[in-house]
């Protein structure tokens, strides 16, 4: 009967033939994956290659190593997935490597020196999608450090107002600057509390939809399970009075109400979120300067098209100088807007690419959100489907609140586009964003049957742990009885 209990803990491990013939459609996906890989790189080299020769009209002479690096970094994320998550669906890298690669040409276009560090950020992002795939090997092991992620996104907010570590630039006060480095801690707090709402509300989801307290005629959830309510929103008010940032309190807080409505199936959580911040952003319109220069320059920027306007105005030209097809890479002026390689990098890409470049750069968005909601749902569990939606949220709403500010549709904000814009902090964090999704995906995929669910590194060192103390459970019994005989 031992015999038996130390073979049933023996975790089963497979052969790489058997592992393919176990999971024919996942590594189908891991094909196509590469496929879809080799065309992003196809697409990032050929377009470095037509900037250079529309602002030099020559080669760049350094385009094979170019190409090399690019092939290799994106061969190695490639590997990793085909390692770790074999099962992940196959668009989600393809297109955050084209839309990086797009951006990257975009950046050497406008600044050598920032394309530079870009790299080395491209680098130190790509070896951090790696990282979290192998460290994180079952997503539903993050729930049970809850609240770490919480006090980690709550610090991670509140860390540019310190004295003497936070820094305001261009009027947002969302940096942090420890000696020569400086980074926006708030692109991983987003991602650290999207993990603590995903746990907190499928442990609670229930009690919340109850609404089992009552206020006169409105009948409301039990103040402890809506105190998360208040602290979002609270945080999302401190975030735009602090740090007089606009963008980042509503990709917060839309993140927030997005997972209690999903969790909830309530669309009364979407009123009161409304509610709720619009009258945050309204004290925050009467009350300071900046938001209400913000405001002005959305309603009305050709008014001040010199000064303060002058950004969105020269945004504006550059697009419908692109008009369709687009100026060409290299031979249009994006220059003529200040921080073209932050805020307005869409402007650039419209302008040398079109609309076309525009909309393709609207339609990998649109992908990726469709991938992430397609995985949230084919997984079963809770906690795993509300990351999912809460990902995937971060990645749309980002998208959307500044590519609605340079063409005018919202007020303009200082957040990064995702993959695309210059910034390490940024990258990085998306590329985290993505292989955290990525997780999620494999693991649907490995409780649907579509791949062998095999154990991880750390069960089976318990497992062996376990066998070792069976063992010597035996021998001190068998001395036992020896001794007793």
């Amino acid at each position: 009967m031992t015999d038996t209990l130390e073979a049933d803990l023996e975790p089963t491990r497979l052969s790489r033939r058997e592992r393919r013939a176990a999971a024919p459609l996942a590594y189908r996906r891991r094909n196509a994956e590469l496929t879809l890989i080799i065309l992003a790189a196809s697409i990032t080299a050929l377009a470095y290659t037509i900037a250079s020769l529309g602002t030099n009209a020559e080669i760049p002479p350094g385009i094979f190593g170019f190409v090399a690096i690019l092939l290799g970094l994106l061969l190695i994320a490639h590997l990793a997935v085909r390692k770790f998550a074999v099962g992940a669906d196959a668009t989600l890298l393809p297109l955050a490597a084209l839309l990086h690669g797009i951006g990257f040409v975009m950046i050497t276009r406008l600044d050598d020196t920032l394309a530079g560090l870009q790299s080395l950020w491209s680098l130190l992002a790509v070896g951090t999608f790696v990282g979290v795939l192998i460290i994180v090997r079952r997503v539903t092991d993050l729930a049970r450090f809850r609240w770490t992620f919480f006090a980690a996104g709550a610090i991670g907010l509140l860390l540019p107002m310190v004295p003497g570590l936070g820094s305001n630039i261009n009027g947002a006060r969302i940096w942090v600057s420890v000696g020569a480095i400086n980074f926006q801690p708030g692109e991983f707090a987003k991602i650290a509390l999207a993990i603590f709402f995903a746990a907190y509300f499928a442990d609670n989801r229930e009690l919340i939809a109850a609404k089992t307290w009552r206020v006169g005629p409105v009948h409301l959830p039990e103040p402890r399970f809506i105190l998360p309510v208040v602290v979002a929103w609270g945080f999302a008010v401190v975030v735009m009075v602090g740090q007089r940032d606009l963008g980042s309190s509503l990709l917060f807080f839309t993140l927030f109400v997005v997972m209690i409505w999903v969790s909830t199936e309530q669309v009364g959580w979407l009123l009161l979120g409304a509610v709720m911040f619009a009258g945050a952003a309204y004290f925050a319109w009467t009350q300071f300067g900046h938001v209400q220069t913000r405001v002005d320059i959305w309603i009305d920027p050709w008014s001040d098209s010199l000064d303060k306007g002058y950004q969105i105005v020269q945004s504006l030209f550059g697009l419908a100088d692109g008009g369709v097809t687009g100026t060409g890479l290299g031979r249009g002026n994006p220059n003529q807007v200040p921080e073209a390689q932050n805020d307005f990098i869409f402007a650039s890409i419209g302008e040398e690419l079109g609309l076309i470049g525009a909309t393709a750069i609207l339609m990998s968005y649109l992908l990726i959100i469709g991938a992430g909601l397609r995985t949230a749902l084919r997984t079963d569990r809770e906690f795993e489907k509300l990351l999912a939606v809460g990902l995937t949220t971060i990645i749309g709403v980002q998208a959307f609140i500044i590519i609605g500010g340079v063409i005018k549709l919202v007020p303009l904000t200082g957040i990064t586009l995702p993959f695309v814009s210059y910034g390490g902090s940024s990258l990085v964090s998306n590329y985290i964003l993505l292989a955290l999704l990525m997780r999620v995906s494999d693991s649907a995929a490995r409780r649907l049957g579509e791949v062998p669910d095999e154990p991880t590194p750390g069960e089976r060192w318990a497992a062996w742990r376990l066998r070792r103390e069976i063992r010597r459970d035996q021998k001190r019994a068998a001395k036992r009885s020896g001794a007793v005989a």
